[in-house]
């Protein structure tokens, strides 16, 4: 009990020396001195109306790199009065700034961390839920770094470090395996963000084809995921040579059980490559060839393992890739957007076909969606049980507004008309004689 209380005098009188004293006043202003210049500039930005930027490159504004200048300011302010102090002594009796380099490197710590943390939030982009808690988990990491510098973790990591197995030439602990896991977590974050970097970039580059964008972007995601994966293993210092059997393994179990699933990555990237099949394109599955609406849809986004069509009842359906690949599929807007629509109509045998074609040709006129180049045809097709086949035949340039709906406004037009030439629509019939 004596020897603690000679600890605890000993250090009061360290702490209450004239030299420690001015240390501990001068860390004290200059971070009162930060915080109070970081809100004069924060309410300097706030009457300008330039608060709170909403995207990435406004929150790298001067208005925006206010909320992390408290920081900067304060790490700036300790190495000026670091400074002065060491200029205020002489050669013979230099100031002692043993405490104010310790609080130097604990206030540049924290100045690095909230930087790195407001850079990763921007990257996210201004919805990110990092954006709200940024100054928790700069105070949280810098925490760690500061026991960690002080010496205070080091208890907890020999008891963390004391509790593992050996494996081989190497020996598993916890303390090892949170280690790699706070590694890998900083090489993936990383990785995504400048995976998202890439693909904003692509995303303004209008010159590339939106599938081509999409490729690149999927194919950097992908190689930097599993770069950082590889990355961080090497520097958490895990021999990735011993790791050969086991990734042979592990590749050969998801070989054949992710088959389907790699498949269809794989068709993702064809798909995206070769451009057979990009967003907007109005496709349908019947497997059919024609304008038949059924499984009818346009492409709303192409994603790395199915593709989103979205059809006329607003309902999205997630078409695997592979499908698309092995089964055969009706693209209306490969290459060109134009299709042709055909209407197939009966008439009486009584009736005079040339009159009925002509009044088909009239049905397309006043119609905002055919195309009056190609002209609309009417064909007689052939005569049949119960009438003469006749078959309108016309052009529309937007198919991704819908096919139905103007297959109804002729069909509308051809009544109407028929109508009034008298013209018609015999339903099929059959007479049977007894004798």
């Amino acid at each position: 009990m004596n020897e603690l209380w000679r600890e605890i005098g000993g250090f009061f009188e360290i702490l209450f020396t004239r030299n420690v004293l001015i240390e501990i006043a001068a860390v004290g202003m200059c971070l009162a001195a930060g915080w109070f210049a970081g809100a004069a500039l924060r309410a300097r930005a706030g009457r300008a109306g330039r608060v709170a930027p909403t995207s990435a490159r406004g929150r790298l504004s001067p208005e925006g790199l206010v909320v992390i200048a408290p920081e900067l300011l304060a790490l700036a302010f300790v190495l000026l009065a670091r400074a002065l102090l060491q200029a205020a002594g002489t050669d013979a009796a230099p100031f002692d700034t043993t405490l104010i380099d310790v609080a130097v490197r604990l206030i540049g710590a924290y100045a690095v961390v909230r930087v790195g943390v407001f850079l990763f939030a921007t990257s996210l982009g201004n919805k990110s839920w990092i954006v709200n808690w940024e100054n928790r988990a700069t105070f949280v990491i810098w925490l760690a770094i500061a026991a960690k510098y002080l010496g205070w973790l080091d208890p907890f990591i020999d008891l963390l470090d004391s509790v593992g197995i050996a494996a081989g030439k190497s020996r598993i602990s916890l303390w090892s395996i949170l280690k790699l896991l706070f590694i890998l977590t900083l090489f993936v974050l990383a990785a995504a963000s400048i995976s998202r970097w890439i693909e904003r970039r692509l995303q303004s580059l209008n010159t590339l084809e939106p599938s081509t964008r999409i490729g690149v972007a999927k194919f950097a995601n992908a190689f930097l995921i599993g770069l950082s994966v590889l990355l961080g293993l090497n520097a958490a210092g895990v021999d990735l040579t011993a790791l050969t059997v086991l990734t042979g393994a592990i590749g050969l179990g998801l070989g054949f059980g992710l088959q389907s699933i790699a498949a269809n990555f794989v068709s993702g990237f064809v798909l995206l490559m070769d451009r057979s099949i990009k967003p907007g394109d109005v496709i349908s599955f019947s497997g059919q060839s024609g304008t038949s609406t059924e499984n009818f849809g346009w492409v709303h986004e192409l994603r790395g393992r199915y593709v989103v069509v979205r059809d006329r009842d607003g309902v999205e359906t997630l078409v695997p890739n592979q499908q698309l690949i092995s089964n055969p599929v009706v693209n209306w807007s490969y290459t060109d957007p134009r299709i042709r629509l055909k209407l197939p109509v009966r008439i009486s045998y009584a009736d005079d076909p040339e009159v009925a074609l002509a009044v088909l040709l009239q049905a397309c006129e006043g119609q905002a969606r055919v195309l009056r180049e190609p002209k609309p045809a009417s064909r007689l097709m052939h005569f049949s049980d119960s009438g003469i086949e006749l078959e309108l035949r016309f052009w529309i340039s937007d198919p991704q507004e819908g096919v139905n709906n103007v297959r109804s406004e002729v069909n509308r037009a051809i009544w109407r008309l028929f109508k009034e030439h008298r013209l018609t629509i015999p339903v099929a019939q059959r007479e049977i004689r007894m004798h």
